[in-house]
């Protein structure tokens, strides 16, 4: 039984030059709310909902797994009931091309360079490559282990790494040559990743376990294991490196690790089963969805409190920030 699962609808987001993701005011967040199929969008510097994508109606039937790159004026909707990646024009709000996906896609993210999108296709146990440009599955892999969720490529776009929470495993995919390098061991249903600044470090949230795992990506090894909240699920990694940012959906926290000698030095209370984190481009405030409060959750990175509550959609499932 797959804890947390809602019906599975994978979105992405590319930066969009007619709705700029920065502005006097402040950065843009994007709340994506699961239940709605609509994006909040929020104002970083007065913590307030200015808008949302679409304008009126509905993205689709639920909507998740949501990033944003660095170049182009498309967002990217992966409807995992009929297992298509819809390409829709930000400037129009139209859908403008469509490609058929593996079943059950739910874990999507786009290359450092902006120029491939990744798919991880749990009900298909397959990892696909999408070029942006031309829109077309480039290649498609079959993973080792079982129900491949979270997608995540490596600083350098030289690796993508998909945890599978169905066999307590993650695959280390070469993301130039497409194919499985090595497959991990994970202490129980991983879900939720993310490298260091300089790649050097995995952090990988194990929802099951209640552990978050550290790898060492120079020979993938594993280092430690990091005791974190009830259903670890959700990994954000400040740009500096020294902190990460882990959500616990059970316990309703966000426990913070010191990447000195990776232990936690605090666990802050937030709402109800929190996932998906965004952090502004200067590391001062982090973004929380909380799923089961309909609400963001914002905290203040230097004093590790939580300085905002925004009602937001129903259902959100992670917030964005480019």
């Amino acid at each position: 039984m797959k804890l947390f699962k809602l019906l599975p609808l994978a979105l992405a987001l590319s930066a969009c030059q007619s709705m700029p993701v920065t502005s006097m005011q402040g950065e843009i967040a994007y709340a994506i709310n699961e239940k709605d199929a609509t994006i909040s969008l929020i104002n970083t510097a007065t913590d307030k909902v200015v808008g949302k994508l679409p304008a009126s109606g509905r993205l689709g039937e639920e909507i998740n797994a949501t990033v944003i790159g660095h170049a182009g004026q498309y967002l990217y909707v992966v409807d995992a009931d009929d297992a298509e990646l819809i390409q829709l024009d930000l400037t129009s709000r139209q859908i403008v091309n469509k490609i058929e996906v593996g079943e059950g896609t739910e874990g999507l993210d786009i290359s450092p360079d902006g120029k491939t999108l990744v798919v991880c296709e749990e009900g298909a146990a397959t990892v696909s490559f999408i070029d942006v440009a031309s829109f077309k599955i480039t290649a498609s892999i079959k993973v080792m282990g079982d129900a491949p969720e979270h997608c995540v490529y490596s600083p350098d776009g030289k690796v993508v790494v998909a945890s599978q929470e169905g066999s307590d495993s993650i695959d280390v995919i070469d993301a130039i040559n497409p194919r499985i390098i090595r497959t991990l061991p994970a202490a129980g249903h991983p879900r939720g990743m993310g490298f260091s600044p300089d790649g050097l470090k995995l952090y990988v949230a194990n929802e099951s376990a209640n552990v978050t795992e550290v790898w060492n990506t120079i020979d993938w090894t594993f280092e430690t294991a990091v005791n974190t909240g009830e259903r670890s699920n959700g990994v954000k990694v400040s740009s500096d490196g020294k902190r990460v940012y882990i959500s616990a959906g059970k316990s309703h926290t966000v426990d913070v690790i010191d990447t000195e000698g990776d232990f936690v030095i605090k666990s802050i209370p937030v709402g109800e089963r929190p996932w998906n984190m965004g952090l502004t481009s200067d590391d001062s405030k982090l973004y929380v969805a909380n799923g089961r409060s309909n609400s963001v959750s914002v905290i203040d990175t230097s004093t590790l409190e939580v300085i905002e509550t925004i009602s937001v959609g129903q259902m959100p499932w992670g917030v964005y920030i480019p």
